[in-house]
Order: C-alpha cells, then structure tokens, then sequence
C-alpha cells in the first residue's frame, strides 16, 4: 500500500516552493497572483480528488488525473515559468496510478505537452524553443526513471511469486514424502502381520477346528481326550507365541523420545524392553554432540534391534552400545545371547538382512548416508550394527 503521508508532504512541499519562487521576486503582479493561486487550485485538487486515486489503477480515473495536472502545471507555468516545479510531483504521480506502462507513457508525453503549451503563453512564439528544452528534458528524465522503476517492481514482483510456487511446490513435496512414507509403512505393516500374527490365527483356527473333530468323531474318549488335550496345549503355545509377535511388532511401531539425549533415550528404551521380557539390557554409549536426525536415526536402530531379540534371539542379556569410531562416524551395536540367525544368513557385513523391519531401519540409515550389518556374532547370538557418519561429514 503507498503510504499517503510522504504524498501529502510532496504536495505540500512543490506548492510552498512555487509561492516562495514567486516572494523573491518583487514588485507582485497579476502573473505572481495568478501563479500563487494555482498553487492553492492544486492543493485544493490534491486533497479533495488526487489523494483518493492512489490506491487505485482505473483507466477512466487516470485519464481524469492526467488532465487535472497537465491542466494545472499548463496555467501554472503560463502565468510563470517558476511553476514548472509542480512537474516533480505530478510526474511521479502519473506514474504510480496509470494501470499500465503503456498509458504512464501517453500521460507523461501529455504533461509535456501541456508544460510546452504554458511556455508558449508565458513568452510567446519566441519561447517555443526554451518550451521545448525544458519539457523534452523533464519527459526525458521522467521515462528513464519511471520505466527503470517499472521494471525494477517487475524483477520484483516476478521473484515474489516464484518465491510463493517454491514454497507452495515445497509444501506438496513435504505432503507427497509424508504421504510416501505412510504408505510405506502401512505396506510393512500389513506384510508383518501377514507372515507372523496372521499366519498364527490361521493355524490357530486349524488346530482348534481338529480338537472339535477329534471330540465329535472319536470312538475311543479317553483318545479323544487326551488327543484334544494335546491339541489345547499346541493352541496355548501357538496363542502365545502371536502374542509375542504382536507385541514385539508394537514394540517397533511405538514412538520413543529422544529428550534428555542419546544416552538417557536407550536408557528408558532398555528398562522398558527389560520389564517387559525379563532379558537384561546393558547401554553403553558414549557419543556426544549428535545431530538430532542422528540420534533418532540410532534410537530406532536400537528399537528394531531389540524388536528382533524379542521376536527370534531367545536371548537372556542384550547389550547396546553407542560409540565414535575415528572423528568422523558413530557406531551403534546391538548383541545378544540368543541363537543366532539361521546358518543360511549372511554373515556379520551383509549389506541386505533379510526382514522387513530391518530392511526399512536400512533405508532409515541410508537417508543420512549410513550403513546397516546383521549376522551372527563371535561367540553365538546376533550382531546388528548400525554406522552413520556426523552431520558436518554426512
């Protein structure tokens, strides 16, 4: 929005300069009155009719606004030259509200006219050169200025809306990688529940089914019985272990806090994880001055670990540690007691476990350009090692 007050101090500023031009010079005479009076017309003019066009760039209007001043700088410089100094706001003027290059040309082309014509009354025919002179100067000074300034807007302009499709087109990216990532997530999901918990029902169904066949359709009941009973007990631990996979897949999905640190977050992850399973968790860590994106990227690293211990190690002790290796990198580990992968698994450098937890934890780690091992550990157990390089060398 223009700020009104700098024109209204303009205004104010050329007519006071046109009176005082005037009080230098005496002895006053009708051409003084005449030019002092057109001052005063186009005060009057500013206040009640220009000041309200500035905020707006209506054809019709601006075409109103290039007669009023063209007719006052015109009478004013035909009573007396010195009144050519209304040019210096009435240019500007012309400009800022014309809608269009295009009619500030033609409007600043019609001022010059008018200021030649008011020469030309002042002096005569003899004063046509000197009209000339001072219009073609001023139109000429006025085009550079006000097209440079045009085009200055234009570079403006143009950049501020680039500035608002980046910001626009960054924010759909943003909602596509959220939108990416929540599908992802949701694909891993159904394929986790699929091959463990649902797998698990299925058989479940299966076997309860065959416990009702065999109570139904058997001659002998105490072998009926005690094959059903059997087939109970298959069903209790088949139950049991669904619940484990179901909890060990809420375990990877449950959000965990990094506040308080690296070191304070495995801390709360492994006294939750030891509570809830009875396997005891050792946390060693020992890296200082981590990214937040790393110490997440870690967090849940040590999250999937643990998920996998619970799933598959049968593991009585776990050990977590965290350390730099050199200036440059951190590595995360996790080990365990349990069994082991099976002996068809890669060994401890595979670059490509098997899992689709720990395929996802590989992606996670390759975002900020890590890497992720999983293979058995010297000595039995398992071995997951997670290396990411510091923010500043990433």
């Amino acid at each position: 929005m223009l700020n009104r007050r700098w024109w209204d101090a303009a205004a104010i500023a050329v007519a006071v300069v046109t009176v005082l031009f005037g009080l230098t010079d005496p002895p006053y005479g009708p051409p003084d009155y005449g030019t002092w009076a057109v001052a005063g017309v186009f005060l009057v003019v500013y206040f009640a009719y220009l000041r309200g066009r500035l905020d707006r760039e209506d054809p019709t209007q601006h075409v109103v606004i290039t007669i009023v001043l063209s007719a006052v700088v015109g009478v004013g410089v035909a009573f007396d030259p010195s009144a050519s100094i209304l040019q210096a706001f009435a240019y500007p003027f012309l400009w800022v509200t014309a809608p269009s290059t295009r009619r500030a040309i033609v409007a600043n082309v019609g001022l010059a006219i008018a200021l030649l014509v008011g020469y030309v009354v002042h002096f005569g025919w003899g004063g046509v050169v000197a009209g000339v002179a001072v219009a073609g100067l001023s139109l000429g000074f006025s085009l550079a200025l006000g097209l440079w300034i045009t085009h200055i807007a234009a570079i403006g302009e143009e950049r501020a809306r680039l500035l608002v499709e980046l910001q626009s087109a960054q924010g759909q990216l943003a909602a596509l990688h959220r939108d990416a990532g929540v599908n992802d997530e949701r694909a891993r999901l159904a394929r986790e529940i699929h091959d463990t918990i649902a797998q698990s029902l299925t058989g479940l169904v299966m076997v309860a089914q065959r416990a009702g066949n065999r109570l139904d359709g058997s001659d002998d009941a105490s072998q009926g019985t005690a094959a059903a009973r059997a087939d109970i007990e298959l069903i209790e631990q088949m139950a049991r272990e669904a619940l484990t996979e179901a909890r060990g897949l809420v375990a990877t999905l449950a959000p965990v806090s990094a506040d308080g640190g690296l070191t304070a977050a495995l801390g709360r992850l492994g006294a939750a994880f030891e509570r809830e399973t009875g396997v005891r968790v050792a946390v060693d860590a020992d890296a200082s001055g981590l990214d937040r994106e790393l110490e997440v990227v870690l967090l849940r690293s040590a999250q999937e670990g643990l998920a996998n211990v619970r799933k598959h190690a049968g593991a009585s002790r776990v050990a977590i540690t965290v350390a730099d290796r050199g200036a440059h990198e951190v590595v995360l580990t996790v080990r365990d007691d349990g069994a082991g992968p099976s002996p068809a698994a890669p060994g401890v450098s595979s670059p490509a476990p098997a899992g689709f937890g720990l395929a996802g934890l590989r992606d996670r780690a390759a975002l900020v350009g890590g890497t992720l091992e999983f293979g058995p550990a010297n000595g039995g157990g398992s071995l997951l090692r997670v290396t990411v390089p510091r923010k500043e060398t990433a």
